[in-house]
């Protein structure tokens, strides 16, 4: 299995990438394409002590940053790392492709370079996030700021293939990320999608979920429009962040709370091992006809190997063909078969 890694995205990138790399190759036993400036990711990897042995590089001059425009990665920025790795697996060269770089560029690129699922109106950024019991799905996390219905309906078709086929849940529990539990909430979008997704019967759904419920695992799948989805996402890693910093100070304030710390040294660590994001690495681009993988922005190397991972993953699982073979088109759509 190849795997198409772009080694300029992220905030960390090219030597937190090469390192995540470097461990997916020896301990997955992946081979790995890197993309990038090559001469910039020899003297990093020789500087460092990287071994670049089974690797391949396609060269790759400029780099799209967080603060282009997403539609230059077909313009001004077509020969960035990210653009060059998605024509890469768009023409066969590899089995997925995964990136840290600007998730606005990389849905773009992988819209209209690798193309969509035939019948996905918008593909969806999943991200497997931890809670109180078991770690779920949630989408969109920013890849469309605004919906219609019925894009609702097929992050949710997406979601439910993911948790079956890679998570491994017999019927994952999905529901629609909302202001309160009843039918009657939430704006004209959640309405009308809480009607379609009630009427669809291609999954389990559940109804609504408030956002209080969703850290102790109130379901398996929870589908929100990209602005929804992200603010969640957002909020969920701060307060995570914030809570870890508070256990920290509480335990380093005193003799006395260090010993204290010893005698829970275990327990805090399981904890803050089933709330780490990075276990899971990064968030598939569900709709788009070859497996993308968008790595957290600020991964480092734990976190980008855990995005290769989750690469392999997806691959392994053919989640891509699952969504071809059972996602609903419309009437139009079957008549052009």
């Amino acid at each position: 299995m190849t795997i198409i890694v772009d080694a300029y995205g992220g905030d960390h990138a090219p030597l937190e990438i090469l390192k995540g790399a470097c461990r997916a190759r020896d301990e997955l036993g992946v081979t790995i394409t890197l993309t990038g400036s090559e001469s910039g990711i020899r003297t990093c990897a020789q500087e460092n002590g990287l071994s670049l042995n089974g690797m391949t590089i396609l060269d790759a001059p400029d780099v799209i940053s967080m603060e282009d425009d997403p539609m230059e990665i077909r313009r001004s920025k077509s020969n960035s790392s990210m653009a060059v790795g998605l024509r890469a697996l768009a023409a066969g060269e590899g089995d997925a492709f995964v990136s840290a770089g600007s998730t606005g560029a990389l849905v773009v690129g992988s819209t209209f370079i690798v193309k969509r699922i035939k019948g996905v109106k918008r593909a969806a950024i999943a991200s497997i996030m931890p809670s109180d019991t078991v770690p779920f799905l949630m989408l969109d996390c920013g890849a469309n700021a605004e919906c219609r219905p019925e894009a609702l309906v097929q992050f949710a078709v997406m979601g439910d293939l993911y948790m079956k086929h890679v998570m491994g849940v017999p019927k994952p529990r999905v529901a629609l990320a909302n202001i309160g539990t009843e039918s009657t909430k939430g704006g004209e979008l959640q309405r009308e999608a809480y009607r379609m997704l009630s009427d669809c019967g291609l999954f389990d759904f559940t109804g609504n979920i408030e956002a209080r419920m969703i850290p102790y695992g109130g379901a398996d799948v929870v589908v929100a429009d990209g602005f929804t989805g992200n603010m969640l996402l957002k909020m969920y890693e701060g307060v995570a962040a914030a809570m870890m910093k508070n256990i920290k100070e509480i335990f380093t304030k005193s003799t006395k709370t260090k010993l204290g710390f010893l005698m829970v040294k275990g327990g805090l660590i399981d904890f803050k091992k089933k709330m780490d994001y990075t276990e899971f690495g990064g968030a598939p681009l569900l709709g788009i006809s070859r497996p993308v993988i968008k790595a957290h922005g600020s991964s480092k190397e734990k976190g980008f190997f855990s995005a290769v991972r989750q690469a392999v993953r997806t691959v392994e699982k053919d989640v891509c063909g699952e969504i071809a073979r059972n996602m609903p088109r419309s009437s139009e759509e079957a008549k052009e078969d």
